[in-house]
């Protein structure tokens, strides 16, 4: 479901009077109905020329909510993982898209009367989630592969007889842009329908300049369309390119001394104003060895890009150290990582990203060592690693459940690891992850008046409303 009605909606003047006090953790249960008012919503498919450009003449209150999840304080570190900060009889008021006060139903609606508002229904109301590892853009599929594991083959003996990340890349080298896009979009729209509300983004299935920057142009256009935020990377180095089958240290050094700095370049013709995306390498055996990926992202860092690795998802390379020592956004997978590395990663300010989703998909035992990296005072992070091989999924309710069975994490620290601290793997805690006074009003309404439904109930979407930047952008049971 999706809002079609008039957009009539005027903004507040008021400004808040919350205090400290008025932020209570508690976890008071009720349950009623819910009323989504004054907003008409009706049948349909997300399309991004609905999707809202200029937010700024909005302003909403949303109210009574049995639990608001505020989870504020920044990300959380090692055995802080899990602090909801919660507020029973919750409301947050936005305006220009932007949270504004963030309290109780009763002192929100006395401070802010008569603005457009949003019954909860005595049910969840919680940051949108925010996935800091995906392959959003690809072309074509690849089931047959998975019939293939499934009569034994794993993941690497097929990507060295040409499957795996190769396949993907021929089909996406010939595809054009449009096709691209248009198999992005609707992996887009399925993540907001779950609750995602900002997403990194990778290339990685080009493998040559020409195509590489064509995924990056297409990364471009829809953060532009939206309705996702996305924190682009460039992954040239996903995989060793059928051209450098036997050469991988001249593809390693094609990247460094062209690849990355025509890279630069174009962003810096292309992408005026924004960031620079973040550099990331798949420091893996059968992919980039330790010093191969140490050499590309000391030169992606020299040319001024933010780092992050995938590292130890089959082997303990080293990956998850390097990327400590290189100061890197953040280390992705660590299923292998070593008890040594995982202190000296806890130690850094590198967020360690576990992807429940990659070990399940290839029917693997190990996973993320969550414990170990939270007792060591690491900061942990969850993401889907939606990808055609491995991974094919789009929600991170999943996501959340899976860390909750196989990495034995709570519902509280899963839905943290979800949020504040996904937010900090791509560089953008002080923009979303929390309902904070300042931050972007991107949130979720559950269909559910308990958090810990999230990680209890899998294989269906409990996400109810979607609230993007202070606009309802997805409704999955419209009341009138």
């Amino acid at each position: 479901m999706l809002y079609s009605g008039s957009r009539s909606l005027t903004c507040c003047n008021r400004k808040s009077s919350l205090t400290d006090n008025d932020h209570v953790k508690a976890e008071e249960i009720q349950t009623s109905s819910a009323r989504i008012k004054p907003r008409q919503l009706s049948n349909g498919k997300i399309a991004p020329d609905l999707v809202p450009k200029d937010v700024s003449k909005y302003a909403m209150l949303i109210h009574s909510a049995s639990q608001l999840l505020t989870l504020t304080g920044g990300p959380q570190r090692g055995q802080r993982l899990g602090q909801l900060g919660i507020i029973p009889d919750g409301a947050v008021m936005i305006q220009d898209g932007r949270i504004l006060a963030v309290g109780t139903s009763k002192d929100l609606r006395a401070e802010y009367p008569g603005e457009p508002d949003i019954d909860a229904g005595k049910r969840v109301v919680m940051p949108g989630f925010v996935d800091p590892h995906t392959h959003l853009i690809w072309v074509g599929e690849r089931a047959a592969e998975f019939e293939m594991r499934l009569q034994g083959k794993t993941y690497l003996e097929i990507l060295a007889n040409g499957g795996g990340i190769l396949s993907t890349v021929r089909a996406t080298r010939s595809a054009p842009i449009e096709t691209m896009l248009a198999e992005a979009r609707s992996r887009v729209h399925t993540m907001l329908s779950y609750g995602t509300t900002t997403a990194e983004a990778k290339t990685g299935y080009g493998l040559e300049t020409e195509s590489e920057l064509r995924m990056l142009q297409a990364l471009l256009a829809l953060k532009e369309e939206g309705p996702l935020d996305l924190a682009i990377t460039f992954l040239g180095a996903h995989a060793i390119p059928p051209e450098y089958q036997d050469d991988p240290q001249g593809y390693a050094d094609h990247l460094c001394e062209e690849m990355l700095p025509e890279v630069l370049q174009w962003w810096q013709e292309n992408a005026i104003d924004q960031p620079l995306p973040f550099v990331d390498v798949f420091c893996e055996t059968g992919a980039f060895d330790l010093d191969q990926s140490r050499k590309i992202l000391s030169t992606a860092k020299r040319l001024g890009f933010p780092l992050k690795i995938h590292a130890d998802e089959f082997d303990n390379l080293g990956g998850a150290a390097l990327a400590a020592e290189l100061e890197a956004v953040s280390a992705d997978h660590l299923v292998a990582t070593s008890p040594e590395d995982i202190k000296i990663l806890a130690g850094s300010d590198t967020v360690a990203v576990a992807l429940p989703g990659t070990p399940f998909g290839l029917a693997e035992a190990d996973y993320t060592p969550a414990k170990e990296i939270l007792e060591a005072g690491g900061i942990l992070a969850l993401a889907s690693d939606l990808n055609p091989g491995t991974g094919w999924c789009e929600s991170m309710q999943f996501t959340i459940a899976l860390a909750c069975r196989y990495m034995s994490l709570t519902p509280a620290q899963a839905i943290a690891a979800a949020t504040i601290n996904a937010a900090a793997a791509i560089s953008h805690s002080d923009q979303v992850g929390s309902l904070e006074p300042g931050k972007q009003g991107d949130l979720l309404i559950l269909n559910v008046p308990d958090y810990r439904h999230l990680g209890y109930r899998f294989g269906t979407n409990l996400v109810d409303t979607v609230i993007k930047k202070g606009e309802i952008l997805f409704n999955n049971h419209a009341h009138n």
